[in-house]
């Protein structure tokens, strides 16, 4: 007869469960102690006067007050006219930036353009990307002067490199069925490209060219301010000149036409991509 297991036996009977070791990561924590070290040396390395910090909300509600209490709305029409003038700027970089990028997307996408070329143009796009449009405009100023036409030049150039990016990666992205198909029946690329590639990816590109548009838009104010023309040069004059009430108003037409352009480029966006106005 077997005898009765005591509360002993059942505890040695089961399995032991022992925790692995942490894994040891010498390099990554060189590498860490190195960032935070480069950090805290660069944030005690500048020369910032700390004790204006106490000062800066009774200077903001001052100047504030200055610019809005009230605005001179007698330069609302030179406001919106520069404004105007801003958003043609945008307007114009963005589609020589779309006639540009458009082909080159298509030759830096995989399984269209060879190697060869695929990967200078994805370097391309990286090195645009890398260059604000500000110091692409001051490279421009040399050939075409200080004028809007040098803005708009300068936000193309730096819209090749986004919308070449995201128009590859979304041909990359895109379905093959129909390319394939088109290949089968024995279309050359270029139909393959337009028949069987352009219909699938053609309304998140749309999309992407409308989101450009509203960055372009307020990049065109910055510009602005290095005296490529616009709201930009109208605003960085009246600040110079310690006009308050002036930049007061030109800050409200800025932010006005500015949500407007969003609200009605992201319904558009949202109607592309799903087909309704929601």
């Amino acid at each position: 007869m077997r005898g009765k297991q005591g509360p002993d036996t059942d505890i040695r009977a089961r399995p032991v469960l022992v925790r692995p070791a942490r894994p040891r990561r010498p390099g990554a924590r060189l590498v860490f102690l190195a960032v935070t070290a480069v950090v805290v040396l660069a944030f005690w390395s500048v020369d910032i006067d700390w004790s204006q910090l106490a000062g800066f909300p009774a200077n903001l509600l001052r100047y504030l007050g200055l610019m809005f209490l009230p605005p001179d709305l007698s330069t609302l029409p030179s406001a919106f006219e520069a404004t105007v003038l801003s958003v043609q700027m945008a307007w114009l970089g963005t589609v020589l930036g779309i006639v540009i990028s458009l082909p080159l997307s298509f030759l830096a996408t995989a399984g269209v353009g060879p190697a060869w070329v695929r990967w200078p143009l994805r370097g391309l796009f990286s090195l645009l990307r890398a260059v604000p449009e500000v110091v692409i405009a001051v490279l421009i100023l040399s050939v075409t002067g200080l004028t809007a036409f040098t803005g708009a030049l300068a936000i193309a150039v730096g819209s090749v490199g986004t919308l070449g990016k995201w128009g590859y990666e979304a041909m990359e992205g895109a379905e093959r069925g129909p390319s394939e198909a088109v290949r089968a029946a024995g279309g050359s690329t270029a139909q393959m490209l337009r028949w069987g590639m352009w219909p699938s990816v053609q309304p998140e590109v749309l999309a992407f060219w409308l989101y450009r548009f509203e960055i372009n838009v307020r990049a065109s104010a910055i510009l602005g301010l290095i005296g490529a023309g616009g709201i930009g040069k109208v605003l960085a004059d009246n600040v110079q000149f310690r006009i308050w009430d002036a930049v007061g108003t030109l800050l409200i037409v800025v932010v006005v036409v500015t949500v407007v352009i969003d609200l009605v480029s992201g319904a558009l966006r949202r109607k592309i991509i799903t087909g309704a106005w929601r």
